[in-house]
């Protein structure tokens, strides 16, 4: 058995869509407004309207995902103008992780698993 989707439910699937596709920086093709598949490499990330009212608070769901190059992701993130919630910060067991907000404050966690000399 493997995952094969996470779905991000939202009242502004365009919104969430785009700021995932700028993220990621890739392209779906689609301005879909009720339903957009974004990534699918054998896990696939959607964001979807089911037609309930949702209230942004999601304090149960964080997304986790590894990166090649914290720093670059970080200063991405900067511009994008999402929320920080911890800065690029190395753990005791090497990995570097780093915290933010997506425009449904869905928490989401980038780690990367590379040696970096500022984060000492």
């Amino acid at each position: 058995m493997k995952i094969g989707e996470v779905s991000l439910l939202t009242n502004d699937v365009q919104r969430l869509a785009n700021f995932y596709k700028e993220l990621f920086e890739i392209e779906n093709d689609s301005e879909d407004e009720t339903h957009q598949f974004l990534i699918s490499e054998g896990t696939t990330l959607t964001v979807y309207n089911d037609g309930s009212i949702k209230n942004n608070r999601n304090q149960n769901i964080c997304l986790a995902f590894t990166v090649d190059d914290i720093e670059k992701e970080y200063k991405k993130i900067l511009s994008m103008g999402a929320v920080i919630i911890e800065e690029p910060t190395k753990r005791p067991w090497g990995a570097i992780n780093m915290s933010f907000y997506d425009p449904d404050n869905n928490m989401i966690f980038f780690r990367c698993f590379q040696k970096s000399d500022k984060f000492r």
